[in-house]
């Protein structure tokens, strides 16, 4: 018998296989979360060096798990919006529209706080990433959907865009940032801007099955 008849062959449960399956799942793990800990400390636009450094892998290991650094953004990019579809995925309480709009500005306000990091990344490379100027445009989209599901249809296109303007993702980075508000001061502000513009422009009865688009 030869020698290469007499070794086994390993099965899908050997656990040499197994193991190199488990630490190739554990390195890719820490180097996405290695990116997400950079950007949340403020690293804009962190190199391939700088995430297998925090990751305490090789450069090599980041470039075996993902073809380029787009790669490794757009596995980040899944859990942000992950975090953010928890803003449309669940029903909002409240028995009347006003209610449920202020349930909403809760709601974006927590994970606006949360993704703000990301986004904030995004801004910072999307000028030479395709990949972060179509999920930018896409989930500008689902917010604006959620928006369009809340306000009654009485409301005219140029209050909606001015609500959607002002419960934006980016005007909350602008208050967290430029203007040096607290998350709850970003919050109270956001909820006084879109109270002003309800009182400035009444909403006025429509016909029956009329819908506001969403885009």
């Amino acid at each position: 018998m030869s020698a290469n008849a007499a070794r086994p062959v390993p099965s899908a449960a050997d656990p040499v296989t197994d193991g190199r399956r488990l630490r190739s799942a554990d390195s890719r793990r820490r180097i996405v979360e290695a990116l997400m800990q950079l950007v949340e400390a403020d690293d804009l636009e962190p190199s391939a060096e700088s995430v297998a450094e925090r990751a305490g892998v090789g450069l090599r290991s980041v470039f075996r798990h993902f073809k380029d650094m787009e790669g490794l953004r757009r596995e980040m990019n899944a859990i942000v919006e992950a975090r953010l579809r928890n803003v449309v995925d669940h029903p909002l309480p409240g028995g009347t529209w006003q209610e449920r709009l202020d349930a909403l500005i809760r709601r974006r306000s927590e994970a606006f706080e949360t993704v703000m990091p990301y986004r904030r990344a995004a801004n910072a490379q999307r000028h030479r990433s395709d990949l972060l100027k179509a999920k930018s445009l896409e989930m500008n989209r689902v917010l604006r959907a959620a928006l369009v599901g809340v306000l009654p249809v009485g409301i005219d296109d140029d209050t909606f865009d001015a609500l959607d303007l002002v419960m934006s993702l980016d005007s909350w980075i602008r208050m967290r940032t430029d203007q040096g508000l607290g998350p709850e001061r970003a919050r109270r502000v956001m909820s006084h801007a879109v109270q002003a513009l309800l009182s400035a422009r009444p909403v006025e009865p429509v016909a029956d099955g009329q819908e506001r688009p969403s885009n």
